[in-house]
């Protein structure tokens, strides 16, 4: 026994010294790259996420008895709970048309992005819990819309760290101030170094959208090497006195961060040096596409580059994807201005072979109701919508779950936002259940008591 054994009791003691050297590593690189809990079909995220809740009915999920039935009674029972009340049954404005080998219907607000379609899996039996825009979005970017908790991003980073210990691992390009604001990209009480890195915001044109005083130009960058090291030494001597504190070595690893990326950040930045042909594919050629396509350019740039995670936010303080009223209007302004970068984005990737070890997500925090709010709007509606992926080993050309004929509820294998963070995680090698952190007692995690991974999706 002890003869067959033996080799056990090394692997054993052989686990042990390796995690105490991966302990001591994290302890020293708290952003270094951790392993995943098993084979990862994608490395990084990038999270296209679309401010206000884009109608699904008017995008990827066609509903030809919304059409049959303009300007009758919707013929079930309503949600109990709903932003505000609606009308009758509103057809959609717009045709949709099979494309690609896969015959999957896009709406004519999507030409560019419909070309793509073979590349994408969507997703058209999403639902949430909350009808309201801040709720929404905390539940969508951190699984909680009544507690602070850490966002997806944050969580992704706290599990595999980063690829590039020059720039944040976890990067949110112009994001909104508005419903929950910094709570969608923040750590909350995860490790400081967690924290999502906002580049400008919604109201910002993404092309001064920058790190706020990135260089120094009065002091070189010796100068503050020297400050930077006599500063790292005076906050280790408070930190020897006080014990372990995580805010102090979050402030000092974020200090060593910030002077890394002096230099690293301006250049991932700078799409200057890319050629004509790319500018144009992501629409910079186009005032209409230029400031989402800048977004997308600089986003791949990030990820390239070993960023972990990316958002890229569309919002805008004026129409955003919320149209309570002159739908037609709002989204033909909207999808005009993220079609072709979308399709641009999503193309390059492919060509520079990332699409295979990227996942790539679009989405809102929720759909609309195939009812009519006023004359032609559309209120929110979490009980059913869409959101694509594409990349990331995820079946091509495919379309799961669905709606009801009307597209107000999710009806057939049903995907709970808990489900699609805990599908997003699996997708990065992560065990939803597994990736844990105790605070105040209990084991929270981004699934909270929920999720179940989506596997029919999965290639």
């Amino acid at each position: 026994m002890l003869q067959r054994s033996a080799g056990g009791f090394g692997f054993l003691a052989l686990q042990a010294m390796l995690a105490s050297q991966q302990v001591k590593a994290e302890a020293s690189n708290p952003l270094a790259a951790k392993q995943p809990h098993m084979p990862a079909r994608a490395k990084r995220v990038v999270f296209l996420f679309m401010k206000g809740g884009p109608s699904h009915v008017d995008t990827f999920d066609p509903k030809p008895l919304l059409q049959r039935d303009d300007g009758k009674p919707y013929p079930f029972k309503q949600p109990r709970v709903q932003f505000a009340e609606t009308g009758k049954l509103l057809k959609s404005p717009w045709k949709f048309k099979q494309h690609g080998q896969s015959g999957l219907p896009v709406s004519e607000l999507f030409p560019n992005v419909a070309t793509c379609i073979d590349e994408l899996c969507v997703l058209r039996s999403v639902h949430g819990t909350n009808p309201a825009h801040g709720g929404a979005l905390l539940k969508l970017h951190t699984g909680s819309d009544v507690q602070v908790r850490p966002s997806m991003g944050s969580w992704v980073i706290y599990g595999l760290g980063t690829e590039n210990e020059n720039l944040p691992g976890f990067i949110t390009i112009c994001p909104t101030l508005a419903h929950g604001g910094v709570n969608n990209w923040g750590a909350a009480f995860l490790p400081a170094y967690c924290q999502g890195t906002p580049i400008g915001n919604a109201s910002i044109p993404a092309e001064k959208a920058l790190v706020r005083h990135i260089r120094n130009d009065l002091i070189s960058p010796a100068l503050q090497r020297k400050q930077l090291d006599f500063l790292n030494e005076v906050n280790h001597e408070h930190l020897a006195m006080a014990g372990a504190n995580g805010a102090l070595e979050g402030r000092i690893s974020s200090f060593e961060l910030a002077f890394r990326m002096q230099s690293a950040m301006p250049e991932a930045q700078d799409v200057s040096s890319e050629s004509e042909a790319t500018r144009k594919l992501y629409g910079m050629d186009n005032p209409v596409t230029a400031n989402f396509g800048r977004q997308c350019l600089m986003a791949r740039r990030f990820l390239e580059r070993g960023v972990r995670f990316v958002q890229v936010t569309h919002s805008d303080s004026e129409v955003q994807w919320d149209q309570h009223g002159n739908l037609y209007k709002g989204h033909s302004k909207n999808a005009a201005e993220v079609d072709k970068p979308i399709a641009g984005f999503l193309k390059d990737l492919k060509s520079r072979g990332l699409l295979d070890d990227t996942l790539v997500i679009w989405g809102g925090e929720f759909g609309r109701t195939p009812t009519a709010q006023g004359k032609d709007g559309r209120d929110h509606n979490p009980n059913g919508f869409t959101m694509w992926m594409a990349g990331g080993g995820v079946k091509k050309g495919f379309a799961y779950g669905a709606t009801d004929d009307y597209g107000y509820y999710a009806l057939e294998d049903k995907m709970h936002v808990n489900d699609l963070h805990a599908t997003i995680l699996h997708i990065l090698g992560i065990q939803h259940e597994k990736l844990t952190h105790r605070y105040a007692g209990r084991d929270y995690k981004l699934t909270d008591l929920a999720g179940v991974v989506a596997k029919d999706i999965l290639a």
